[in-house]
């Protein structure tokens, strides 16, 4: 098939040429989706090569079972899945293995992306004399941010700087809205605490 056509289907479209027999449409799916993958990624590891790393894996993961893939979900949803499961894990094994990394705090989530945790949080308007404050409060926010609990930090990540409605994320990390909203709240009170703890706000 010509990828000028096959990048005007659908993600279900493709699955089906996949399933197929033809493998030659599977790069679309990457290129598609490998942004939002590489998002959800980083925001519950925080480190570039930890994100690519599970991103690849998941993607290879997804290419071994994609024949299993009914769309009773929308694929997005089912991928989000896998990466979120398989960043949880690579967490669980860098806590194990004590991995301290080192980040910046100013990296962005990926290359287009400029959002900002820190928009949570009262701050005065971006006035000139003020931008560094704000940017130290920036700063702070994700370095608090990395000291929360995973559960709290993906929920965070996934609401303020991607801007996912409760069911998504509902549906990426298969709880209930009621429990994403719980964690969101609990998530919010932590994040503040430790900022006032370390005199950010």
């Amino acid at each position: 098939m010509e990828d000028s056509n096959a990048c005007d289907l659908s993600d279900n479209a493709i699955i089906e040429i996949f399933c197929a027999g033809d493998d030659s449409v599977y790069p679309i799916l990457i290129e598609r989706h490998y942004s939002r993958a590489y998002q959800i990624a980083f925001g519950i590891l925080r480190t570039k090569e930890d994100s690519e790393e599970v991103v690849q894996d998941s993607f290879i993961k997804i290419y071994k079972v994609l024949h299993k893939f009914r769309g009773d979900a929308q694929f997005t949803t089912w991928l989000h899945r896998i990466v979120a499961n398989f960043a949880k894990n690579k967490y669980r094994w860098n806590k194990r293995r004590g991995s301290h990394v080192n980040t910046s705090m100013d990296a962005s989530i990926d290359r287009n992306d400029s959002s900002s945790l820190v928009r949570e949080f009262p701050s005065q308007d971006a006035t000139p004399d003020k931008s560094s404050l704000f940017a130290e409060l920036e700063k702070g926010v994700w370095e608090q941010l990395n000291q929360l609990a995973p559960v709290y930090r993906e929920v965070l990540v996934m609401r303020n700087v991607e801007y996912r409605s409760y069911q998504e994320i509902a549906d990426v990390l298969e709880i209930k809205i009621g429990t994403v909203k719980s964690r969101i709240a609990r998530g919010r009170e932590e994040l503040k605490s430790c900022l006032k703890k370390a005199k950010y706000i």
